[in-house]
């Protein structure tokens, strides 16, 4: 799985490469404030993609002594590191754009610009899209923090384009600065989203309500063998999920008893949230307790 990260992530790199090259030579041909914009957007994409890729190389290190719990946070601020990146960006985009609005300027060779502005728009795409598609599967914030940064310029590649073919049709070179002003606040947009994302694996935010229902369900479908259970606390870092809970049990149960529920339920858990370590607290019911649901004749009560 890890291999399979860090495989997408080299071939974001080697994207993102050539697409700065692309940019760069067509932005020198046509002197277009909108394609230079996006090629600096792609060069800040290339260096938050080999954030993620260190990142995920970090998160996939075994637990060690000073790190007992892995190292699946490295994932998060690997993405925080890469949405500051975005934000950046925006701002460079969105300083050049009023700057030409304020200079003027003209764009040449149009043609070519639109040429490959589509063609960077093609390849981002399917190299965004197989990016996002890998990350959901391995449960990688940090790939997809990466891939949200390809699809802003997917999208900032777009506006370029319709920016292009309006000058081509009507001639006011003015049109293209203004594009390039759409494009930082599209990008401004995902680094937002992905600097939110981020922030909730750095600050341990809990599980979503739909993975914590999984937990409770997990445990209500033993209703008949335990008393109940709470305290239940979920957190995430990188792709690896920590659940805790306390489960309250029939004060008469066995060690042997416990043992064997938690492991039951623990394996139940994981098989329904992959990548899960799960910790349960045993405790016993109190003396009043009249809901043990175990029958008085096959308590075994201690000598």
């Amino acid at each position: 799985m890890l291999a399979t990260k860090e495989n997408v992530a080299k071939l974001s790199i080697f994207a993102v490469s050539l697409l700065i090259v692309m940019k760069v030579v067509a932005s020198i041909l046509t002197g277009s404030i909108a394609i230079r914009a996006d090629a600096a957007h792609s060069a800040i994409d290339l260096l938050g993609v080999v954030i993620g890729y260190i990142g995920i190389k970090i998160s996939g290190k075994p637990p060690d002594e000073r790190h007992a719990f892995g190292h699946g946070k490295a994932e998060s601020i690997a993405s925080t590191v890469i949405a500051g990146l975005i934000f950046i960006a925006a701002g460079a985009i969105f300083y050049q754009a009023v700057r030409r609005l304020i200079v003027g300027g003209t764009v040449e060779f149009v043609t070519v610009g639109i040429y490959v502005t589509a063609a960077a728009i093609v390849i981002n795409a399917i190299i965004s899209w197989y990016t996002l598609r890998v990350a959901r599967s391995t449960d990688s914030i940090a790939l997809e923090a990466t891939s949200r940064d390809m699809l802003a310029d997917v999208l900032s590649s777009c506006a370029v384009l319709v920016g292009l073919i309006l000058v081509r049709l009507t001639g006011l070179n003015m049109l293209d600065p203004i594009v390039a002003l759409l494009v930082a606040v599209l990008i401004a947009r995902t680094a937002y989203l992905t600097m939110k994302k981020s922030f909730s694996g750095l600050m341990d935010t809990r599980l979503p309500e739909t993975e914590e229902n999984e937990i409770r369900s997990c445990i209500t479908e033993h209703a008949g063998q335990l008393i109940g259970f709470h305290e239940l606390r979920t957190r995430k870092a990188g792709d690896q999920r920590y659940i805790e809970l306390h489960l309250v049990m029939s004060k008469n149960a066995s060690v042997e008893e416990a043992h064997r529920m938690c492991d039951h339920l623990e394996q139940d858990i994981k098989s329904r949230l992959p990548r899960s370590s799960v910790t349960i607290h045993v405790e016993p019911c109190s003396e009043e307790c009249d809901q043990c649901p175990i029958p008085t004749d096959r308590r075994k009560k201690r000598p």
